[in-house]
């Protein structure tokens, strides 16, 4: 890479972070990056970063994920982790704005501590001006929303969690 595309890369990872972008992935001619962030809070090592493209031939792709500086955070407590591994993750199937309702000033389609059924309408997820129902698959209550009303959401980002019956 020369200094200019270096210099565009540490841009682009700024903005990703500013806008709290949790994964990204870029293409350009041979060269593919992929930036993938561990947590909100976790920033990438710029300096290992420059140093690992700069060490790489523009001609050879880079398919590994780039170097990523995890925030520690405290283990949860073991009933939390029971807890959590019984209930069931709903996952945006494709990149695009999350909408909680058919329409503005509508009624969401569901809210926490709601009861779903396998295949009932959770959220639109807009994607290039199509608006995509995601329908739940699983039947049970819904006990967490993990995004907000208009934000931005990536492939596999987590969007609801259900707690199966």
């Amino acid at each position: 890479m020369n200094p200019e595309e270096m210099k565009e890369l540490k841009e682009l990872i700024e903005f990703l972070k500013e806008n709290k972008i949790g994964e990204f992935d870029l293409e350009r001619g041979d060269l593919k990056v992929r930036i993938k962030f561990a947590q909100e809070s976790a920033s990438a090592d710029l300096a290992s970063l420059s140093r690992l493209l700069a060490a790489a031939p523009a001609a050879v792709a880079a398919p590994a994920p780039l170097p990523v500086t995890q925030a520690a955070a405290a283990p949860p407590a073991p009933a939390a982790e029971s807890e959590e591994a019984s209930l069931h993750i709903v996952k945006s199937p494709i990149v695009g704005t999350f909408y909680e309702s058919p329409g503005p000033g509508t009624p969401a389609f569901v809210k926490v501590g709601d009861q779903v059924e396998q295949g009932q309408v959770l959220c639109i997820i807009e994607a290039m001006k199509l608006m995509n129902e995601i329908e739940s698959d699983a039947t049970g209550e819904i006990v967490k929303r993990f995004v907000q009303n208009g934000q931005p959401v990536e492939y596999g980002q987590q969007l609801f969690a259900v707690r199966p019956h």
